[in-house]
């Protein structure tokens, strides 16, 4: 089936999110208006984590928030200036329904932050992530862990997390890059997700009990066995993101994700900017 309209991108990140000096809410707008979607969010970072890292593994724009050598410590989101921001997007692009968000980090680790950080503000769109996992005591970025175990030990660790994540937090709707450390695997190492199907299998499981969301993060060509295996788990809708920290990569993908997730038998909701459902 030919798609007339990609659907929206309901993940992307501006400059107020602490990890890019690429960000740029304008021009994000600009872009999701020349490829004619009908809504973007902006669901800037917000960890309340602090990592333990190998520094010269850090990337210069995630380096100058190390608080000492070995501890990187992200810095709190700037609700008014971003609110502000929103604001003044939505007065020059009209035409682009333009929706408030937050992606919480580890949510399920800092339940009293993350509370606060809602409170301050009915924020459209809540989606959950998980970049860590907890080792001896210490929160660990998982791409640094492959440098000191295995990989199917950490993977699997981390899809262990990601399901305490699910059913201890009630904070977000929609869970996002389940595939989340595969970006990051040893070049050597070429794994899918559907070589851990009985651990991905269980997360889609414990959240399809929940009636949340999967996105579909197209940082990755997600594997289109895993939303078959979501269809099959009882999960009832999808969303996409690109993930975007720059606006050139606005709806990167979202053609081919979005006949991925027909092709599971997902169709768009009554609004264009909804996510799809059964």
């Amino acid at each position: 089936m030919l798609m007339r309209r990609l659907p929206p991108d309901l993940h992307t990140h501006s400059e107020f999110s602490w990890d890019t000096d690429t960000g740029d809410m304008e021009g994000s707008c600009a872009r999701a208006v020349e490829l004619g979607l009908p809504a973007i969010a902006f669901t800037e970072h917000t960890d309340f984590v602090t990592w333990t890292v190998d520094p010269s593994l850090l990337p210069d724009r995630m380096a100058r928030h190390l608080a000492d050598p070995t501890h990187l410590a992200p810095p709190p989101l700037d609700v008014e200036g971003y609110l502000e921001a929103i604001e003044r997007c939505r007065a020059k692009y009209p035409e682009l329904k333009i929706i408030t968000g937050v992606e919480l980090g580890e949510p399920h680790w800092f339940a009293e932050p993350a509370a606060a950080l809602l409170a301050s503000h009915p924020f459209e769109r809540v989606i959950g992530s998980l970049h860590s996992i907890s080792v001896a005591g210490r929160h660990c970025l998982v791409e640094d862990e492959f440098a000191l175990r295995g990989v199917p030990d950490v993977l699997r660790e981390y899809f262990a997390e990601t399901i305490r994540m699910i059913v201890s937090c009630g904070d977000f709707s929609t869970l996002t890059h389940l595939d989340y450390p595969l970006r990051y695997l040893p070049q050597d190492r070429a794994t899918r997700l559907t070589d851990f199907e009985e651990e991905v299998r269980a997360v889609l499981a414990a959240l399809a009990g929940t009636g949340r969301a999967l996105e579909v993060n197209t940082r990755r060509d997600l594997e289109p066995e895993v939303l078959h295996w979501w269809r099959e788990s009882g999960g009832t809708a999808v969303s996409f993101g690109s993930d975007a920290h720059r606006p050139e990569a606005v709806a990167t993908g979202f053609a081919a994700a979005a006949a991925k997730a027909e092709s599971a038998g997902f169709r768009p909701g009554r609004h264009p900017y909804d996510h799809w459902i059964r």
